[in-house]
């Protein structure tokens, strides 16, 4: 496989030990997750509120990741009850750079398929489709008897208000050969036992990473879904860059870089602090100030210059701490009335 996606219940936890693996072993990182969507608003409380929804969504770009973060992260700030959930109102105001996909039977649409509410689930179907543009309808073909209700509709749906279908597999673990032992974990997780008839358990051992050869065959009446597949993981171009600072950034004047401010503001403080700088204090700031810009941390200080001028016209009481407390930059940004020269 050229490319694997990651989409756990309502979470991203994994998701950059995720990446970095599939990068090193040369396969592309598809990041999402399988949102919990509330039937009404996120903040429900009501009994009603354990039902929810699945949903898939993918990160296309930094925008789309940045909107899974946003909406994992209000899921639980804001949604959770008993699962993290989001709501439409949430969907609809992160929707940018999502791939969207109707997910497994406890999706919307494939529930109200179910619950017999054809219309509802069209209208549902189009709404998604109308808010993230890319929004593709999820077929199965597992041994369960709702499928052969879900899947037939979907097909009819896609047809009708033309959204593509895409073949999917809902997979629980990798290998097939791995089933007996997921069903021990479900046995802990439900803390029953293997010999108990009524504990929960999958219909069969096809829950697990199918190949593009087996899914190709599953799907031979449907070869566009299998393709499709593909199409999604093509669209999905998300580059995350590691090892380098991520600082905010002040705004600076224009044609200024956020060293040339910060060395700006320095020598407008010195003045102030100093009637007449020595060879020694010059010769200081020009080392200080060298070292920040080797380090790439000018950013770092003007953020620090901006909260504290913040505090300071507001008489916010403030405290300076730190491996850069004794610097005569801060002494020069008013950050600190420590002279460090004179502490030496």
């Amino acid at each position: 496989m050229e490319s694997l996606a990651i989409t756990d219940h309502g979470s991203m936890y994994g998701v950059i030990d995720f990446y970095l693996a599939a990068r090193e072993a040369g396969i592309k990182p598809i990041l999402g997750c399988e949102f919990y969507v509330a039937p009404a608003s996120r903040h429900s409380r009501e009994a009603g509120g354990k039902n929810h929804y699945h949903l898939i969504l993918l990160a296309r770009n930094e925008d789309g990741y940045q909107n899974l973060l946003q909406l994992t992260t209000k899921a639980h700030l804001e949604g959770f009850y008993y699962r993290p959930r989001v709501d439409r109102e949430l969907l609809a105001e992160h929707h940018q750079g999502l791939v969207a996909l109707s997910a497994c039977i406890q999706g919307e649409i494939p529930r109200l398929i179910l619950e017999g509410r054809g219309e509802d689930a069209r209208q549902a179907a189009q709404w998604h489709r109308e808010v993230f543009g890319d929004f593709y309808l999820e077929l199965q073909r597992h041994p369960l008897p709702e499928l052969d209700q879900i899947n037939p509709e979907l097909i009819a749906i896609g047809k009708e208000l033309d959204i593509p279908l895409v073949a999917t597999n809902d997979v629980h673990y990798i290998l097939r050969e791995d089933a007996p032992s997921h069903e021990l974990l479900l046995c802990i997780q439900t803390n029953s036992t293997i010999y108990d008839e009524k504990r929960v358990k999958m219909p069969s051992d096809s829950f697990y990473l199918r190949s593009p050869e087996e899914m190709a065959e599953l799907f031979s009446d449907l070869p566009q879904s299998v393709e499709n597949s593909q199409c999604i993981a093509d669209m999905c171009q998300l580059e995350l860059q590691f090892g380098r600072p991520l600082l905010p950034e002040v705004e600076t004047p224009e044609g200024k870089t956020a060293d040339d401010y910060l060395e700006q503001l320095c020598r407008e403080g010195l003045e102030s602090r100093f009637a007449e700088p020595t060879a020694e204090v010059l010769e200081r700031l020009e080392y200080e100030l060298d070292v920040v810009r080797k380090t790439d941390f000018a950013n770092y200080f003007l953020v620090v210059w901006d909260l504290i001028s913040f505090a300071k016209e507001r008489e916010i009481l403030f405290g300076v701490r730190g491996s850069a407390a004794a610097s005569l930059v801060l002494y020069c940004l008013g950050i600190t009335n420590i002279d460090p020269l004179s502490m030496s």
